[in-house]
């Protein structure tokens, strides 16, 4: 009887354990998701010598730029002196309850940052003076050049040459 009872209380305290795992989880997952306005978004990109930076524009509600995101992680997960920075236009209130299930479903290991920035008429041409604001759109830099591409990138080689290309 007394094992049974210590069974018991075992099965217990690692059900509570596994589901303190879980949630611990879902908050490293929100921490890895940063939001900022656009300044401060501004200040963190990040302008390494001999690296390319590839900043996506897109949003979870946005089936171009849903099509197009493995694109970007294979481009990130592939080539060392490139660096892929997802940047979501997701509403701030869904960042919990629809933008880190997407992200962990879809298994994105490329930085994810949420812009909350309501002033779109401000920050949309500093990104490039000719944006009308639709997305998909990406920003490719380096200390040497910076391209914009207001579109949706068709396939993995068509950005690797776009990037290859800005690289020279």
């Amino acid at each position: 009887m007394k094992k049974l009872f210590l069974l018991f209380i075992g099965i217990i305290f690692l059900g509570c354990k596994e589901h303190n795992n879980s949630k611990s989880e879902e908050t490293f997952q929100a921490e890895k998701v940063p939001t900022y306005n656009f300044e401060e978004f501004e200040k963190q990109l990040p302008k390494e010598e001999n690296k390319t930076y590839v900043v996506n524009f897109w949003a979870t509600w946005c089936a171009p730029c849903v099509e197009e995101l493995p694109i970007f992680t294979e481009l990130d997960s592939k080539n060392e002196n490139i660096e892929v920075i997802l940047v979501s236009l997701d509403l701030p209130k869904l960042k919990d309850s629809q933008l880190i299930p997407f992200i962990k479903k879809n298994k994105i290991s490329s930085q994810v940052i949420l812009l909350d920035d309501p002033y779109s008429n401000v920050w949309i041409p500093k990104v490039n003076k000719d944006w009308d604001g639709a997305i998909p759109a990406t920003l490719v830099y380096n200390t040497k050049n910076r391209k914009f591409y207001p579109h949706k990138f068709e396939s993995y080689q068509e950005l690797l040459d776009e990037v290859q290309t800005l690289k020279k």
